[in-house]
């Protein structure tokens, strides 16, 4: 096994174009001193057991935002803030329809990856920096809605969602997106039918020794999903022994995405030919290849990817709820919806919404993702990282 020691925080990462019709505001000086106050909770439960939606529940939960007090508001003048995590990105002048709309201008606030925004966001609930929270995902989602960062609130467009994606309790946050973790692998490396890894298992057998590189689960969002995707497939009797296994057969473990697909798997053309990146891999291998193609290099193990379902919800304590409220519906309507297929290279999850034809012909799909539950993360977390730490690291 070949471990890079990780020497910053790496966040989920995306190739993307830089918005610029939203205004950028420094976090730092806001969130200046602040440390994060994790949760410990036993492997596989938490310390009540509980597991289901009643675990992800705030004490008390706010009263609900109507949509008839939203539709009623005159929000004409009113500046709001989105915070978010780094990795947001859209078209230049997305807001400028939502503003001509409704009278309300957005500024956008940055804040590392999605956990360094959810950490980050806790400590100041009920008494938000921000309006409107976007980039909360499945990993993190229990731990957001729990401490209280959010009032309830259900935009009409939920209709169009499917309901296996609205997994926030009492709506305390709104699906907007979709992506998929999942194994990626060069196709120059594999260029023989069948040759290619099909899933998990393959990647402790003899044949694909010293070909894998995945990233920490520690300071890695996708690094953490490959950990939930053995956890969901072999469960607690089975993941750790998986894990030894594949140390045993010369994983390779980076800090960050950047550094494991872009480095190490060299974006197809590495010294490793199989990382763990996203089902969306490929539509990116084609949209930035130089010079332009329309074949994908890397190829994507569709049995193996563990689903992330990214949210947006109002933030509790904002002086705006109902100009929150018309940015959560903005976020979940068609135009932005289709907005963001080739800038954050995800599905959108309106139903109504059509992906570019270089998205739709390059995407996997994915039938049959990896999932658990937010309380079932946010109850193991925990003790599933430092497991995996005394296993792989040590």
């Amino acid at each position: 096994m070949t471990v890079s020691v990780p020497s910053t925080s790496s966040s989920r990462r995306r190739r993307r174009a830089v918005p610029t019709f939203v205004a950028v505001v420094a976090l730092a000086a806001a969130f200046a001193g602040c440390t994060s106050d994790p949760s410990s909770a036993p492997v596989g439960g938490s310390k009540s057991g509980a597991t289901g939606a009643a675990a992800c529940r705030p004490d008390d939960v706010p009263a609900a935002i109507s949509a008839r007090s939203v539709a009623d508001a005159d929000t004409s003048g009113t500046t709001i803030t989105l915070v978010t995590h780094d990795s947001f990105a859209t078209s230049k002048g997305i807001f400028e329809p939502f503003t001509k709309a409704t009278g309300i201008t957005v500024k956008l606030l940055t804040s590392g990856d999605a956990g360094t925004l959810v950490s980050q966001s806790v400590l100041t609930a009920g008494k938000p920096v921000a309006d409107v929270l976007f980039g909360i995902d499945t990993t993190f989602l229990c731990r957001g809605t729990k401490a209280g960062l959010f009032t309830p609130y259900a935009p009409k467009a939920l209709a169009q969602v499917d309901r296996a994606n609205q997994l926030a309790p009492d709506h305390l946050a709104t699906p907007i997106d979709v992506g998929d973790v999942c194994l990626n692998y060069s196709k120059q490396a594999f260029p023989k039918a069948g040759a290619a890894p099909t899933g998990l298992d393959d990647l402790t057998k003899p044949a694909f020794a010293d070909d894998f590189v995945t990233e920490n689960p520690e300071t890695s969002s996708p690094g953490f999903a490959f950990l939930l995707a053995t956890i969901s497939t072999y469960g607690e009797d089975g993941w750790q022994q998986y894990w030894k296994d594949l140390r045993a057969n010369g994983v390779k473990v980076d800090p960050g995405w950047e550094e494991a697909y872009e480095g190490s798997f060299g974006s197809g053309t590495g010294k490793r030919s199989i990382v763990t990146s996203y089902a969306t891999s490929p539509v990116a291998d084609v949209v930035y290849s130089d010079p332009p193609r329309t074949t994908p290099a890397i190829g994507v193990v569709a049995d193996a990817c563990f689903r992330q379902v990214e949210f947006a919800g109002v933030l509790r304590g904002t002086d705006h709820p109902e100009a929150a409220a018309k940015l959560v519906d903005y976020l979940l309507s068609r135009r932005f919806q289709e907005d963001i297929p080739l800038n954050m290279f995800v599905e959108p999850v309106n139903r109504t919404a059509k992906v570019p034809e270089a998205f739709a012909a390059n995407r996997t799909p994915i039938d049959h993702p990896l999932t658990l539950t937010p309380a079932e993360i946010e109850a193991g977390r925990d003790g599933w990282t430092e497991a995996w730490t005394r296993i792989v690291l040590r």
